[in-house]
């Protein structure tokens, strides 16, 4: 055999490898999706069918029972609320800790990842009293300072990241033209930057998307996102597995279609780094 056949061969099967695992990956996904449009009698049919006459009741049915897009539009509000928070902060810490590190800045950077060690029912006890006390029960200021809490640790260290690969020499050039500080941040390393922070920005409201512990104990109605919304249809009767897909497509497809057109930036960002 050649090295071109050797090499032929060889992305075929890296080629085919790749596929199964997407595959494996996806199905899931496209099972819910399926599901959604089933009957709840045939979600239950054993073996599954994937021949079956589908139907819209069950979105006719979510519709009906609650308002869909109040869900929706609690969890944009409060999913780019606290990214757009968490990079407010994160971003200068990030600049401070890549760009003038002290002894102690590895040992900070690793303190505030071990906080993501904790469990989350360790604290809800008091984040709930506290929230009970300030009145911030069921409202999405709430959700908003909590997502950025518990995204904040990621968010520093993957922009801390990106700002470590960007060169000392094209800030001491902005500086030498009179760059001030914020001209340097605004206008030379946030350019640089902009794949890292996009991949960044995707990955946290991504996580603030999908978090429901907090949004199951700290509201009930008014500042309910669609994760509330989904746990909703899980009652003590039992699970409607139609229903519940149903659902849960709806609360799956706006995340999905975003990090869909934003996916150029995001693996530019994540395969690349920060310079390009």
């Amino acid at each position: 055999m050649t090295l071109q056949q050797t090499r032929r061969l060889q992305s075929l099967l890296l080629g085919t490898l790749a596929w199964a695992i997407a595959i494996l990956i996806f199905f899931p996904i496209f099972w819910m999706v399926l599901t959604s449009f089933k009957t709840e009698i045939d979600a239950f049919a054993t073996p599954p069918q994937f021949i079956f006459a589908p139907t819209l009741e069950n979105y006719l049915h979510i519709n009906e029972r609650s308002n869909y897009f109040s869900f929706a539009w609690n969890s944009v509000v409060i999913s780019f609320s606290a990214t757009a928070l968490c990079l407010l902060i994160a971003v200068p810490a990030a600049y401070s800790m890549a760009f003038y590190e002290t002894q102690r800045t590895k040992g900070t950077l690793l303190w505030m990842l071990s906080t993501k060690m904790l469990p989350p029912v360790g604290v809800l006890m008091p984040i709930y009293l506290l929230a009970k006390q300030f009145g911030l029960l069921d409202t999405r200021i709430a959700l908003i300072i909590i997502y950025t809490l518990i995204n904040l640790p990621i968010v520093v260290w993957m922009i801390y990241t990106y700002f470590k690969d960007i060169p000392r020499d094209i800030l001491e050039a902005a500086r030498l033209d009179g760059a001030t500080l914020w001209q340097e941040m605004v206008r030379v390393l946030l350019p640089i930057a902009k794949g890292g922070l996009a991949s960044t920005v995707l990955l946290s409201l991504i996580l603030c998307w999908n978090e429901a512990f907090w949004s199951l104990n700290l509201t009930s109605s008014k500042a309910a996102p669609l994760t509330a919304l989904i746990a909703s249809y899980s009652s003590p009767e039992g699970l409607f597995w139609a229903k519940l897909s149903a659902v849960s497509t709806l609360a799956c497809a706006p995340i999905l279609i975003f990090g869909w057109i934003s996916q150029k930036q995001l693996v530019r960002g994540l395969s690349f780094g920060a310079v390009k």
